[in-house]
C-alpha cells in the first residue's frame, strides 16, 4: 500500500506535509515545535517500527503511544498502517485503531475516529484511500473501504464503503457525487 523511504526522510516528509497543507503555518520550525499532529505522527512512526520488529517491543510501543496520547490528545495505535504525507490538523480527539489503514496524502481534522464496530479479532477498522479529507468530528467505523479522492464531511458517521471521488455526509453518511446528488437516487428526479 505504501512506498518505502528511510525513517529520517519520512519524518521530514511528515513535517513538510503539515507546512504544505496548513495555510496558518508560518515556518517549518514553528510546525516542528508546536504542531501536535506532527508530534503524534512522529511518535507513531517510531512505535510502529517497534510494534512490527519484535513481540518484546509491543508493550513499549503501546506505552509510547499512550504517553503521546496524554501529551497531544491524539491516539494512534502502533499497529495501524499510515501512509506518507498524512496531515492531522489540530488533532485533539483523533483516534486511529489498530487495524486501520490510511493511504497517502490524507488530511484528518480534529475529533475524527477511525474505529471498529466489533470486539472480534481481525480487521475491524477502516481502510482509507489516497488523497482523502476527513472532516472534524467524523466517525469512520468498521472494516469498510473509503476510496481515493473522497471527502468525508464534518461529523459524518460512515459505516458503509465510499467509492472513489465521492463525498460522504450525514448520519449515517450518504455517498454523494461532486454535484451533491445522492448516488442512490435517480438524478432524473432532480430535473
Amino acid at each position: 500500500m505504501h512506498n518505502r523511504i528511510s525513517f529520517t526522510e519520512q519524518l521530514k516528509e511528515d513535517l513538510q506535509a503539515a507546512v504544505n497543507h496548513d495555510p496558518a503555518a508560518r515556518s517549518t520550525f514553528e510546525v516542528a515545535l508546536v504542531y501536535p499532529g506532527v508530534h503524534a505522527l512522529w511518535a507513531y512512526r517510531l512505535s510502529h517500527i517497534m510494534w512490527t520488529k519484535s513481540i518484546l517491543l509491543k508493550l513499549p510501543a503501546r506505552l509510547l503511544s499512550q504517553i503521546v496520547r496524554s501529551v497531544t490528545g491524539i491516539e494512534i495505535h502502533p499497529g495501524a498502517q499510515l501512509g506518507r504525507r498524512l496531515f492531522i490538523d489540530h488533532g485533539m480527539g483523533v483516534v486511529i485503531g489498530e487495524t486501520a489503514e490510511v493511504g497517502e496524502d490524507v488530511t484528518i481534522f480534529h475529533g475524527t475516529t477511525l474505529g471498529g464496530t466489533s470486539m472480534k479479532k481481525g480487521k475491524r477498522h477502516p481502510t482509507i484511500g489516497n488523497r482523502v479529507t476527513i472532516g472534524s468530528g467524523a466517525k469512520v467505523l468498521g472494516p469498510i473501504v473509503v476510496g481515493d479522492d473522497v471527502q468525508i464531511g464534518a461529523n459524518a458517521v460512515v459505516v458503509k464503503d465510499v467509492p472513489d471521488g465521492m463525498v460522504a455526509v450525514g448520519i449515517p453518511a450518504k455517498n454523494r457525487n461532486a454535484a451533491g446528488m445522492d448516488i442512490n437516487i435517480d438524478p432524473a428526479i432532480y430535473i
